[in-house]
């Protein structure tokens, strides 16, 4: 008989399935929002509902030599962490105090939305290079916790 998964393990598990279903040419990224070990909404990266996606139409970011972490404002797509907080909203559910379980460490615009949500908590497994999110969290009292990939 295998070993049940921890609590982090299952939802990090559930973020990667998530993680998916992106549209995005240059990282798939997913996120579960969670509270009470029962999971709220989830969130991939991709562009938004009815539009075309950057599979199909190709990525600004790229065609202009946009170096990871900048210039967030040309991207067609939403952030995963972005799309998890738009279905909860979308469909009445409150987030607040909630832990966010993410494959990718949230960059700055994010970790505003984040802590603006009230979330208390995040879970990421690979870092993302966005020093300014950090110092955020560190400021609002978000709790953070990287579990790298094994």
């Amino acid at each position: 008989m295998s070993e049940r998964p921890t609590w982090d393990q299952y939802f990090m598990e559930i973020a990667r399935t998530v993680a998916s279903r992106s549209t995005c040419l240059r990282r798939s990224v997913g996120a579960v929002l969670v509270r009470d070990k029962r999971i709220l909404a989830t969130g991939y990266n991709g562009a938004p509902t009815g539009l075309a996606h950057c599979r199909e139409v190709g990525c600004l970011r790229t065609i202009q030599g946009v170096p990871a972490g900048e210039r967030h404002e040309i991207c067609r797509g939403s952030h995963a962490e972005q799309n998890v907080l738009v279905q909860a909203a979308r469909y009445g559910i409150a987030v607040e105090g909630a832990t966010l379980y993410c494959t990718n460490e949230p960059c700055s615009i994010c970790t505003k939305l984040l802590i603006n949500a009230g979330i208390i908590e995040l879970v990421y497994e690979s870092e993302y290079p966005d020093f300014l999110a950090r110092a955020l969290r560190t400021e609002a009292g978000l709790r953070s916790r990287f579990i790298p990939t094994k």
